[in-house]
């Protein structure tokens, strides 16, 4: 599995919630597997409720 296919992850900057493409976020409806570019843009930080998806940061591993 080259790099890009790799799932990615991104970190909320208020409450450090980390979204994990490879885990989802079944308590909102989006299952493992689910990328980021499918996320709707009006999502919020399901740990704080402060951020939104645009806030977020991709972290590198």
């Amino acid at each position: 599995m080259s790099k890009d296919e790799m799932p990615m992850r991104y970190r909320c900057p208020n409450c450090e919630h980390v979204y994990d493409e490879a885990q989802g976020e079944p308590h909102d409806g989006f299952a493992a597997g689910t990328a980021w570019s499918l996320i709707p843009e009006d999502w919020s930080c399901p740990g704080c409720a402060v951020r939104d998806k645009v806030d977020f940061e991709a972290l590198d591993d």
